[in-house]
């Protein structure tokens, strides 16, 4: 039995462009593979470029596709579709919005989609289940104007990501890739505004501009320890991680502000590297290392691990010794490979004076 030719929809026409015919309607995944398909971007023969859509991204796809899914999913986000032909607007007076489209699939989709093929992708991927989104569709009849109207509706400027990330904290049944972050922001908010935190107000977050250590920095070191470090025992538990593990990262925290009283106080990423990503993170792991060498948990129990790093920094002045190599204490730089050197630095010598320690007692 051949497929429908022509297919209808109830539409919305807003008054906007004289240029351009606008609107919406509603459209199951199935019904949008009939009237629209994704061209992606690349090259023909001669070397003249055709299509102008990203290659997918499976990840993401997988990740809209398994949330999807879920009973309580829903998406406001429309497809958007042009057509430059085979598609018509029909009905409407003065005044009257409600149009009917009709689409013609003789020559199979006449549309192309504009924004939103991942989600698309994903909706199509969805099995027993007519889940029905919102399509915005323009009429246009160059591919110049295609083209372009995919260029503006593409390139509106992302939410901030540090504003994003103190948002999910407050949003529940999040997909994995974003609840690992969730729990980093969660702990990070505490230390930046509980009271008694030692890192109160030092946090630096859409909300609290002037702080001078970058919140994202911050939930790198949680998801470090989370993931295999001294926040694991409480990765599963909110409240005890609120409770036990900010407490523990605070008075991390407070000993490092005393043992490297100098390096720290009024210092910014720019004059030490203690309050620097790279020093953060590093000593993220330092945290997880004391905690599971020597079961320190209170702020005089890191101290005296920390002591034992004296005169072997060079935060804020001098030179790293490394060994192999020398790096003036700015020579370092937030990338992995930095933090890697200082990291497997750090708890080396760490491991060679408390083993000491343990011999002369």
């Amino acid at each position: 039995m051949s497929k429908q030719r022509y297919l209808h929809f109830d539409a919305l026409a807003p008054i906007q462009s004289p240029n351009f015919k606008v609107f919406t309607f509603v459209a199951r995944a199935d019904e949008i593979s009939r009237i629209a398909r994704i061209e992606r971007a690349g090259r023909d023969e001669g070397g003249a470029l055709q299509g102008f859509q990203r290659p997918q991204i499976a990840g993401h796809i997988r990740e809209i596709r398994d949330y999807l899914e879920k009973p309580s999913a829903i998406l406001p986000n429309p497809i958007v579709v042009a057509f430059m032909g085979n598609a018509k607007l029909k009905g409407g007076s003065a005044g009257d919005r409600r149009r009917e489209l009709v689409v013609d699939t003789a020559n199979g989709p006449p549309g192309w989609i504009v924004d939103g093929q991942q989600r698309f992708t994903a909706l199509s991927e969805l099995r027993g289940r007519d889940f029905e989104v919102l399509v915005s569709g323009f009429l246009c009849e160059t591919e110049e104007e295609l083209q372009k109207q995919f260029i503006l509706v593409n390139n509106t400027r992302p939410l901030p990501k540090a504003l994003v990330y103190e948002l999910l904290p407050k949003v529940g049944d999040l997909p994995p890739r974003m609840s690992g972050r969730s729990q980093a922001a969660l702990v990070t908010e505490a230390l930046n505004y509980r009271s008694g935190s030692s890192l109160k107000g030092l946090i630096k977050q859409q909300t609290n501009p002037k702080g001078s250590i970058r919140d994202t920095i911050l939930q790198r070191v949680i998801m470090n320890s989370l993931s295999d470090g001294a926040l694991r025992l409480y990765a599963s538990d909110d409240q005890m991680l609120l409770k036990h593990g900010v407490t523990m990262m605070s008075e991390f925290y407070h000993a490092v502000q005393h043992v490297f009283a100098d390096d720290w106080i009024g210092k910014t990423p720019k004059t030490s590297r203690l309050v620097h990503g790279t020093g953060i993170i590093a000593l993220g792991y330092v945290m997880d290392y004391l905690s599971g060498a020597t079961g320190a948990e209170s702020r005089d129990e890191f101290a005296r691990g920390l002591k034992l790093l004296r005169g072997k920094t060079a935060w804020s002045s001098g030179e790293w010794d490394f060994g192999s190599e020398r790096r003036r204490w700015n020579g370092l730089q937030n990338v992995p490979a930095d933090v890697r050197q200082l990291t497997l630095y750090l708890t080396q010598v760490l491991k060679r004076r408390l083993a000491g320690s343990v011999r002369a007692a």
